[in-house]
């Protein structure tokens, strides 16, 4: 399984980015899939999913500002950041479930800066 991401960089307060995940060695329509990140000095946290049916479900500290989706045919799954605070500041990984399990491959993640 490989999760390569992109998309991030380095933005002001209140700019957007979208952040890619293109995944391969799965079957990718099969798999619900998140967006972690890891802030410097932070737990890893879950902050979006979505589940192999298109439904989607957000963590308080990015919901209504953001929105996760898929594309099947393209392997990817997709993260619209709005709003970007500096508390947003994290490498972001994408990850593959299977019914409840999360696989162990995540990639080299994406690094989001927000400047203030």
């Amino acid at each position: 399984v490989q999760l390569q991401a992109s998309g991030g960089g380095l933005v002001q307060a209140g700019e957007s980015l979208r952040l890619s995940c293109a995944a391969s060695g799965i079957i990718f329509r099969k798999y619900s899939m998140g967006w972690f990140r890891q802030a410097p000095g932070k737990p890893r946290e879950l902050v979006a999913s979505i589940t192999s049916g298109g439904s989607p479900r957000y963590e308080d500290s990015v919901s209504g500002r953001s929105t996760i989706s898929r594309d099947n045919a393209k392997s990817t799954v997709y993260l619209q950041m709005n709003s970007l605070k500096p508390e947003d500041t994290a490498v972001y990984y994408c990850k593959a479930k299977y019914g409840n399990i999360w696989l162990d491959a995540e990639g080299q993640g994406t690094l989001v800066t927000v400047s203030s």
